[in-house]
Order: structure tokens, then C-alpha cells, then sequence
């Protein structure tokens, strides 16, 4: 019998564990889920037990569905949702919940941070900008307010080292995780003296950053008696969910980024360079020799979903009725509108935007509206308004150095063929869409495969295994078109940039 790979996930809101052959065809899938808590507004925490505990589960929904399934595991490979600050004490028990990358209580740290060190220096020496997404001003959170907590803290470890350690009971870094820590030099891997005593830890208190693919450790017998994996089953390093999610959609070399949009977006785009740019996201890629920049847009499904929720009652109601998927009905009415949208232009800030803007302030505009405006319009402008900021990171990417000749296109967005269409004239490069499964556990597999030696060389073998179901080409009509309305998209933001500022602050008096 074929030997199979084990890919876990961990993600913002379930754990998925696929087991998958060689061929990459997907074998078995199981999956559980946990809550976020937010005790207050900003922080959205989790407890590190619920992951592992949705983890077995998955595990052994996977195997109860394959004939001698653990027996057959060759590898296995955890990546998950990143950054976090999870604090372990001398025993590995953790101290408090785990505050994950959605966090935002460390906005007024971050803000110290820059004070005392200059944000440029912070970008230069990490290689990304100072956020609260990052862990260096969630752990000057900590110092701040739990020294006690920090006092007692004998290891600080990322979602997928946590995992690992529960499967094999050591300790791991690795290097994507390490780059979201912003706590080191992004060219050297070095730790940064001067953010490290800012953020009040020390590096004995971080496991050694080590590459995806090598192996960790094997799963220890009482893990096998709760999972049912074998026991000594190797488990590697593992890594970030976006650099496996990458793999799966087979963007694993420069040249070809991966797109996944459902309530958000996020533009994976790889470089051998080590290129990063305050805009994005810089980390390593799950494969030796290659990093990513990642923007994130965060309003781009949502967008759709608030029309749907606010506009689209007839819909909704033909849905209920015929069982046809709502968002298919109001897509097939936008393809009644042509490219342009009768000049409608949207801007998708609707709750701010990240990469590239980087403006919580930022809010959705529909600019051109008349009274000859048709709900279809509407609905096209939006799709349109998406793809247009997915450009503007493409733009800012190719600038620094990133080239994209094409986008592999991922998520519950690439359900709308007509959106995949609007994606690929507006870039003007194609978008492909590769077959469907299960996600970044399948990019967690190939790593797995390379790091006990089935896969010689990633990159050929995601060639292989990835296969492509649709391909769209852009239309250079409907992309001269885009092109001059991009141009007006990229204006409107500009002349408002100031009077967003201004009703966010009219928006903190009213609250008063």
C-alpha cells in the first residue's frame, strides 16, 4: 500500500487534519472546531487545549476513514494561524489563553515601540512594519500588564510549535513563525537586542528557528493512544498556514502568486530575493530559499456579503425557494452590466484596510451613483472594487521587485466565474484555478513528503501535483478599460485620505 502524509491545520476557527497519497490526491479528511473569546472589545484570545483537543479529533475522524491509515503515514506536518503569544511555564502547561494574530490590545504598545526605536528601524531590522498583529507589542503588553505572568513564562512558543510539542513533547521555532515574532533581523535571522529588551524577553526563552521541512521529532506513545497515530511517526518543523496554503495552490516559485478571497483576502507572492516591503507581510516560504510577501484586504468577500445581507432580500428569498446559492443570483445579474460598471467605482474599505493602505480609517465608497443606476451595477462595481485593490498590491509588489505573471485563485471566491474573469482583466495576467481541496493541509503534506525524502524537489512536485481545473485570460479590451478606471479608483482614495481621518475623529466625539 502507498504511503500517506498527514497534514494538520490550525486554524482562526477549526482544526482540519487530511491525509493525502503521494499523488497528492486527498484521502481522508476530519475536522473540529473552537471558540474565539473576546473579553473585551480588541481582544480576541483562545486556549491552547481546545486546539489540541480539535486537533485529535480531526485526527482520528482522518483515520477512521482509511484502511490501516496510521500505519500508512509516512510524515506529518502542522501549519496554522499566525502570530501568536502563547507563554508556557517550567512544567509546558500554558499561563494564560494564547492572544492570537487578531488581537489588537497592544495598538498603544505598538506606538512605544516606534517611540523608542523609530518605525523605520523596526521595518528595516524585521522586515516588516510595527503592528499589534505582530508578538513583539503583544509581549510589551505582557510585561506591561502581567509581569507576574512574564516572571513564571519559561518558553514562548507559536500555534504549530505548540502542536508539535504535544505530538512529540519538544520544543520548536519555525522560521515563518519566527519572521511574524518581530523580534529578529529578517536578513540574518539574529535576535534583536534592542526590541527583545523592549518587549521584556530574552532569546533562551524561544526554541531555535528552524525550516519548515525538517524533522522535529517522532509522536510519543501517549499521544498515540489518545490519536491513534503510530508511534515515532516523524513530525517535521512545520509552518505558517498562508505558506502552506501557497503550496496548494501551487505558488511556489517567482512568478506565481496565490490569491484566496472568501470574507477576506490575501495575495501570497513569492520571491527568491528575501524582498520585503512596508506595505506587506515578509516571511520565509515553507520551502528552502524562498520567501513570500502577503497582502491582506480585508473587506473583500464581506463587501458582497453586507449588499447581500442589506440589499438582497428577493434573493434571499428565491434562494430559500429554488435552494440556488444567493451570491450566484446576484453575480448573474452583474454579468448583465458590462466592464465598467456605468462608471460606478467602489472602494472596498468597509472596515478599514490593510495591505497596502494600512488606514483604519479608510471606509467603502461607491463613487458615480445617479439615479439611472441599476442594483446590477452595484453588484458589478463591488466585484470590480475588490479586483481593483487586489491590483493596487500587485502594483506595489512588482515595484519592489516581485514579478506576478500569473495568480493561482483559491477560496469560497473562485465560485464566481464571472469575478475570476473581473480578477484576470484587471490584472491583466491569468488566473487559475486549481482543483479543489481541502486547503493549507495539503501544502502541510508536500512539506512532510520532502522532509522524510518521497519528494526529492518541492518545486517539481507541485508542478505535478497541482492541477489545474480553469484557466481565465484577461480580455485586453475589458483591461484597457480597467486600467483607466483603476487610475480613478487610486485617485478617489487619495482625495479622501484626509476627510476619513476627519469622520473618524466627528465618529470618537459622538461616541463621547
Amino acid at each position: 500500500m502507498q504511503p500517506f502524509l498527514l497534514g494538520i491545520d490550525i486554524g482562526t476557527t477549526a482544526a482540519k487534519a487530511a491525509l493525502f497519497g503521494l499523488d497528492g490526491r486527498l484521502q481522508a479528511v476530519g475536522s473540529a472546531e473552537y471558540p474565539l473569546y473576546h473579553s473585551r472589545p480588541g481582544w480576541v484570545e483562545q486556549q491552547p487545549e481546545e486546539w489540541w483537543q480539535a486537533a485529535v479529533i480531526a485526527i482520528r475522524q482522518a483515520l477512521s476513514q482509511t484502511e490501516k491509515g496510521a500505519e500508512r503515514i509516512a510524515g506529518i506536518c502542522v501549519s496554522a494561524q499566525a502570530p501568536t503569544l502563547i507563554a508556557l511555564d517550567a512544567s509546558g502547561q500554558p499561563l494564560r489563553p494564547a492572544l492570537i494574530w487578531m488581537d489588537r490590545r497592544a495598538e498603544a504598545q505598538v506606538a512605544e515601540l516606534e517611540n523608542l526605536l523609530g518605525a523605520e528601524n523596526i521595518y528595516r531590522a524585521t522586515g516588516n512594519r510595527p503592528d499589534a498583529f505582530y508578538v513583539a507589542a503583544k509581549h510589551r503588553w505582557y510585561m506591561q500588564n502581567e509581569p507576574e505572568l512574564l516572571a513564571r513564562t519559561e518558553t514562548f512558543l507559536q500555534i504549530t510549535g505548540y502542536i508539535n510539542y504535544r505530538l512529540t513533547g519538544l520544543l520548536s521555532l519555525d522560521t515563518a513563525h519566527a519572521a511574524l515574532l518581530q523580534l529578529r533581523d529578517y536578513a540574518t535571522g539574529e535576535w534583536s537586542t534592542d526590541l527583545m529588551s523592549a518587549c521584556g524577553v530574552e532569546p533562551h526563552q524561544f526554541p531555535p528557528a528552524r525550516p519548515a521541512h525538517e524533522i522535529l521529532g517522532g509522536v510519543t506513545a501517549s499521544v498515540s493512544e489518545v490519536t491513534g497515530l503510530r508511534v515515532g511517526t516523524p513530525v517535521m518543523v512545520g509552518t505558517v498556514d498562508g505558506a502552506a496554503a501557497a503550496l496548494e495552490a501551487g505558488a511556489a516559485g517567482t512568478g506565481v502568486a496565490a490569491e484566496m478571497t472568501g470574507t477576506s483576502t490575501v495575495m501570497i507572492m513569492p520571491n527568491d530575493k528575501g524582498v520585503t516591503e512596508s506595505a506587506f507581510i515578509a516571511m520565509p516560504h515553507a520551502l528552502p530559499g524562498i520567501n513570500l510577501l502577503l497582502g491582506a484586504m480585508v473587506s473583500s468577500g464581506a463587501s458582497l456579503r453586507w449588499f447581500r445581507d442589506q440589499f438582497a432580500d428577493a434573493e434571499r428569498q428565491t434562494a430559500a425557494e429554488t435552494h440556488a446559492n444567493v451570491f450566484d443570483l446576484l453575480t448573474a445579474q452583474a454579468a448583465q452590466v458590462a466592464a465598467g460598471s456605468d462608471g460606478l467605482i467602489f472602494l472596498p474599505y468597509m472596515m478599514g484596510e490593510r495591505s497596502p493602505l494600512w488606514n483604519t480609517n479608510a471606509r467603502g465608497v461607491l463613487f458615480g451613483l445617479s439615479l439611472a443606476t441599476p442594483k446590477a451595477a452595484v453588484i458589478r462595481a463591488i466585484l470590480e472594487g475588490t479586483a481593483f485593490a487586489l491590483r493596487h498590491n500587485v502594483e506595489v509588489a512588482q515595484n519592489a521587485g516581485v514579478p506576478i505573471t500569473e495568480v493561482r485563485s483559491v477560496g469560497g471566491g473562485t465560485r464566481s466565474a464571472l469575478w475570476n474573469q473581473i480578477k484576470s482583466d484587471v490584472l491583466g495576467v491569468p488566473v487559475l484555478l486549481p482543483e479543489a481541496s481541502v486547503g493549507a493541509p495539503f501544502g502541510d503534506a508536500l512539506v512532510a513528503g520532502l522532509g522524510v525524502g518521497l519528494y526529492t524537489n518541492v518545486l517539481d512536485t507541485v508542478r505535478d501535483v497541482v492541477k489545474i481545473k480553469t484557466r481565465y485570460e484577461p480580455d485586453p479590451t475589458n483591461h484597457a478599460r480597467y486600467t483607466e478606471q483603476y487610475a480613478l479608483f487610486r485617485s478617489i482614495y487619495e482625495h479622501l485620505r484626509t476627510d476619513f481621518d476627519q469622520s473618524a475623529r466627528l465618529m470618537t466625539i459622538g461616541d463621547t
